[in-house]
């Protein structure tokens, strides 16, 4: 089934949301609300939510144009567009009358074999359809989004004995290869799954907190990246979503869940909690929440944490959030069990919480969802977990996690008590590379892979690296498709890096045909930050300018051989592709990029400009648009010679970032050929598919060398724009002038540069390294490099 048009009756945060998803996959969607008593106009709920989108920062649009396929509409006026729609999602109120009256409208309305779907996480599926007729409960579904749709990954989906299994198909395959959802399918129970254990782990992790006086900095730094979790911990989590929103959840809970049900025994109103959200301090989106910004004693701001009390709230129970000592953490040298093992308080208190939570994932097994898997997927996707309850168990031994439970006076749940009993008691077990999980009755079944779905935890289970170090390993693919995945820090790149991409190179073009393309890909939050800053500050302090040119040209020699390679290059970025990790992607023949990627040149920030490539490939690709546009005369004063090195210069000395792939297309740092994939797990298996297409009949392109570039007029006038524009309304500081300078000169080719001439690749690659190395003796970008390093921040010097 093609769905050509959507329907989203609901224009709160989750409907917009969700709507502006949809048309982000390019799908046109009606966004429908009632109209208000007294509205000013009849769809101005809809207009809002829409004019508060193009507002949002981060914003649910990928490109902001994708908000022209958002019609806003009303209920009363436009029910009958209904019937144009493939899809009607329901997201309005949480009350079952409210949403039958809606149904009885829909139902009027649709057209026959629509598919209609709430967005419900409290209501059970039969109730919400049981005024309805046969025919619409075959079409009905739940599909429970996270908040926000464009970047969180799960989607639980609940379907009724009635439903058609054709529509769930299609549901399942949209929202997964459009949306780029993981799809999590959860038995009809309260909360589902990510929530109904999220909401325990959160409430548990504030009541052990409470109980123990912990400082809320410190149980959020033990219970996050050390353990697996997001950086926000628990209480920067439950800031981000809204303090206001936990009494909601919890609520919920209690009121559907059964007595006996572990969540009810632990349940707690907290006065100062409840204080806290009369006083309007509801986390991020209000006056602060667990955590706040406040005036310093000092000046300026400064980030304060609240201090936990068991009664009481007041705005003057905060301090200063000081960094907690982690000395701890870093001796347990990455080992969970080691960490959990420690004595210190805050390691006992994640220890208790965790505890606590792998208890209630246990009992939940087969109430929830068919199987663990369900479980560890949901948190992994809903909560951006590394790793779910049941493989965290795995990881620090299921027996040890049943010996501590009793130590604790916690419930060993039947599963785990059965377990217990074995001698290689595990929930996932891989044979001959396959993964297998443990089903509820004690067998171990095949983890099914979703076809077209290719990780390199499947590739690592079945074989070891061709080439490993500790900077970077290639994978073998399979069908003569060769992968290169960095592993250093933020997958920065180093001189090991180049070598071993050399060695690459040279291993497939001498393989007689075995191989026959290269991929770059890494699975981690960054594609690759660019170069190791750290590495080149102490050269700089060491005054071995020698070593960093060299360096540099590694870069330059390694992008470029990829670029001419007898084979074809694609790269595959996701997340942060900065710097460095930027201009690889600008010397690839195709980039697949996962929708959320973040590509751009930031080098000004360091006080630096771009010197793999970056200047060069810019003027390259802004060029080759004008020459599209004005074919053998492109350059000649009457179609704009500057506009080309203009774009470039803009582009390049803001540090410009694209908000999203699609941007990066738009921005130029992705040709407009480039593919996107939106699930994140689709991509390295679509990169694959691309670069065995391209190999099939594969030609390396030409080398350029009819490059024209005005020389010193040309910088005389970007100068000048510097000047004009930004220094003297206050966008530029002294320093920022001083690197637009020598980005300039770069970009208009240098002193012998004019239009008459002709240049190289070659040439804009030397003016980069004199450029940049100028600029590496400066002071100005010694103090931007060493703040980026201590504050991950930008200096504005």
């Amino acid at each position: 089934m093609s769905f050509q048009k959507i329907a989203v009756i609901g224009a709160g945060v989750m409907g917009r949301g969700i709507a502006a998803q949809i048309a982000n996959a390019g799908i046109a969607v009606y966004l429908m609300d009632i109209v208000p008593d007294g509205a000013s106009a009849p769809n101005v709920l809809a207009q809002s939510a829409l004019d508060t989108m193009l507002k949002t920062n981060p914003s649910p649009f990928m490109v902001k144009k994708n908000a022209e396929l958002i019609t806003p509409l009303n209920l009363r006026d436009d029910a009958q567009k209904l019937g144009e729609c493939d899809w009607i999602i329901e997201v309005v109120l949480e009350d079952v009358e409210i949403k039958h009256k809606l149904y009885d409208l829909i139902a009027k309305h649709r057209r026959a074999g629509s598919i209609v779907s709430s967005n419900t996480s409290t209501i059970p599926l039969e109730k919400l359809v049981e005024k309805q007729d046969h025919a619409f409960a075959e079409d009905f579904m739940i599909t429970h989004f996270f908040n926000p749709p464009r970047f969180m990954r799960l989607l639980e989906i609940v379907v009724g004995a009635q439903t058609k299994q054709d529509h769930v198909q299609n549901i399942t395959d949209f929202c997964d290869r459009m949306l780029g959802k993981n799809i999590v399918f959860c038995h009809d129970t309260p909360g589902f799954i990510a929530n109904r254990l999220g909401v325990f782990w959160m409430t548990q992790g504030i009541n052990i907190a409470v109980e123990n006086e912990l400082d809320i900095t410190m149980a959020d730094a033990v219970l996050s990246r050390p353990m697996g979790i997001p950086k926000t911990g628990i209480f920067g989590l439950i800031d981000l979503v809204g303090i206001d929103l936990m009494p909601h959840l919890s609520h919920s809970l209690v009121d559907l869940l059964d007595g006996n049900d572990a969540y009810r025994k632990i349940y707690k109103e907290h006065n100062f909690i409840t204080e806290m959200i009369a006083a309007g301090y509801t986390g991020r989106k209000g006056k602060g929440g667990f955590y706040r910004l406040a005036a310093s004693p000092e000046g300026g701001k400064e980030k304060q944490a609240l201090n936990l009390t068991k009664d009481k709230f007041s705005e003057q129970s905060y301090s200063a959030a000081s960094k907690p000592d982690l000395g701890f953490i870093k001796a347990a040298k990455g080992d969970l069990k080691t960490l959990l093992e420690t004595d210190h308080p805050a390691a006992l208190y994640a220890k208790k919480v965790m505890l606590h939570t792998w208890a209630y994932a246990a009992t939940l097994a087969g109430e929830v969802a068919d199987d663990i898997t369900a479980i560890d997927d949901a948190m992994r996707y809903g909560y951006n977990w590394a790793k779910g309850p049941f493989e965290m168990m795995d990881e620090v031994g299921v027996i040890w996690v049943v010996d501590q439970l009793k130590q604790h006076d916690i419930d060993v749940p039947a599963l785990l008590k059965t377990m217990s009993a074995e001698t290689d008691a595990r929930f996932y077990k891989s044979e001959n590379g396959v993964r297998h999980f443990r089903a509820l009755t004690g067998e171990y079944h095949t983890q099914k892979i979703p076809e077209g779905v290719l990780l390199l935890d499947h590739i690592r289970a079945q074989s070891a690296p061709l080439i490993t170090n500790n900077s970077c390993h290639i994978w073998d693919l399979g069908d003569g498709v060769l992968c290169f995945e960095a592993i250093t820090k933020m997958n920065t790149m180093d001189e090991t890096i180049f070598q071993t991409l050399r060695d690459t190179a040279d291993l497939i073009e001498n393989s007689g045909g075995k191989y026959n393309a290269l991929i770059a890909y890494n699975e981690g939050a960054a594609f690759s930050a660019g170069a190791n800053l750290g590495l080149a500050m102490e050269m700089i302090k060491d005054g071995d300018f020698t070593t960093l040119t060299r360096f540099i040209t590694a870069g330059q020699i390694m992008y470029m051989r990829l670029k001419y390679a007898a084979f074809p290059f694609v790269a595959a970025p996701s997340g942060l592709a900065l710097g460095g990790g930027c201009e690889i992607l600008l010397h690839a023949d195709h980039v697949q990029a996962h929708a959320e990627t973040y590509a751009g040149l930031v080098e000004v920030g360091v006080g630096l400009i771009p010197a793999w490539g970056g200047c060069k490939e810019m003027i390259l690709r802004y060029q080759q648009s004008q020459r599209d546009k004005h074919q053998d005369f492109w350059f000649s004063p009457q179609n704009d010679p500057m506009g080309a090195v203009r774009k470039a210069f803009q582009l390049l000395g803001t540090a410009t970032i694209s908000s999203a792939g699609a941007d990066a297309i738009a921005k130029g740092y992705f040709k407009p050929t480039d593919g996107i994939t939106m699930n994140r797990d689709r991509l390295l298996f679509d990169a694959k598919q691309k670069a065995m297409e391209m190999a099939k009949d594969y030609t390396a392109p030409a080398p350029i060398d009819d490059i024209r570039l005005p020389g010193p007029a040309g910088k005389a006038a970007l100068d000048q724009s510097v000047a004009a524009d930004m220094a003297k309304s206050g966008k530029a500081t002294p320093y920022d002038i001083v690197v637009a300078s020598h980005l300039a000169t770069v970009l208009s080719g240098g002193a012998d540069a004019d239009w008459t001439k002709t240049m190289s690749e070659q040439d804009l690659l030397d003016l980069e390294i004199e450029e940049f190395m100028k600029l590496l003796h400066n002071d100005g970008t010694h103090e931007r490099i060493t703040h980026m390093l201590s504050t991950g921040k930008p200096l504005r010097n």
